[in-house]
């Protein structure tokens, strides 16, 4: 199977320049190492009406461009269904009624975090599983055999996280993200996931379901984030941080773009221009601050 990159959105609004700069990196990443690469819609929650066309036309403004068709995780649920098969049948999961306030009042175990599933309802027996039935669906947890994974990361080495029972299908029957992006990219032929740090705790969850799932964990590049003056992840609320925000203060596409790439060292132009400089290891390691000067700046056309 091809080597593959891929960049993943889910169509729950329009593209910052945080995104846009995310998505501009994987494609970098992907086809410097000649790897085709991949546009995957993340639908399977907080779809908004109209929000994959529009991301859809500023990815390729921007120069993002994709081998095939567009995947879309709604068409994609018998995959799903059959990875979490696999894993009752092994005996890996289990039912979990707890509401989202009881794990936060409950407290963690000693090796995990604050927010970690502490495991409330691995051993319920049979006839406390027919009261909570009663009472409420539920969600179907994995029965972790581990409490920590260790993966490799192209930008941050070697990087351990927790891993405790987290979720595979929530109680309302949508398959959670940690599942479902596993199952993808094994299927898809994916082999290099780049995207931003804000994941990179994910990553041993769902390395540990690969290896569950007997499948291959691809090469992991989690790329700083663009940040508002405060430290914040960039949100709309800072301003104009979209193509459609910029473009109504005289910015093109193009200008965009240059600004993105001089942000991590690369020359403006079209994209594929800066692949003959692209050099992961001379990547900035720290995040982008967003902030005024810089939009200053970009309205006079610098």
């Amino acid at each position: 199977m091809t080597s593959t990159g891929r960049f993943a959105p889910s169509p729950s609004g329009e593209l910052h320049v945080g995104n846009l700069r995310t998505a501009m990196l994987a494609w970098l990443f992907a086809r410097s190492t000649g790897r085709d690469f991949l546009l995957r819609v993340e639908d399977l929650d907080r779809a908004r009406a109209g929000a994959e066309e529009v991301q859809l036309r500023d990815l390729e403004a921007v120069g993002v461009t994709w081998d095939g068709a567009v995947v879309r995780q709604t068409s994609r649920s018998g995959l799903y269904n059959a990875a979490i098969e696999r894993l009752t049948d092994a005996g890996l999961t289990y039912e979990c009624f707890c509401t989202r306030r009881e794990i936060q009042d409950a407290p963690s175990a000693p090796h995990a975090p604050q927010g970690a599933y502490p495991g409330t309802c691995r051993t319920l027996s049979t006839a406390e599983l027919e009261i909570r039935r009663a009472s409420r669906p539920a969600a179907i947890r994995l029965r972790s055999e581990t409490h920590e994974w260790t993966v490799e990361d192209r930008l941050h080495g070697s990087y351990t996280g927790v891993v405790d029972d987290f979720v595979l299908r929530r109680n309302d029957g949508v398959t959670a993200y940690n599942l479902a992006v596993v199952v993808d990219d094994a299927e898809q032929g994916v082999d290099q996931v780049v995207r931003g740090d804000d994941l990179l705790s994910s990553s041993p969850r769902q390395a540990y379901l690969a290896s569950l799932l007997g499948l291959p964990v691809p090469e992991y590049a989690h790329v700083p984030l663009v940040l508002n003056r405060d430290g914040a992840r960039l949100a709309k609320r800072d301003g104009a941080v979209t193509l459609g925000d910029l473009a109504a203060v005289g910015l093109s596409a193009g200008e965009v773009r240059d600004v993105i790439l001089e942000s991590l060292g690369l020359p403006g132009g079209p994209l594929g221009e800066a692949l003959d400089r692209f050099d992961p290891d001379r990547l900035p390691r720290g995040p982008w601050i967003w902030n005024g000067i810089q939009q200053s700046t970009l309205r006079k056309g610098a």
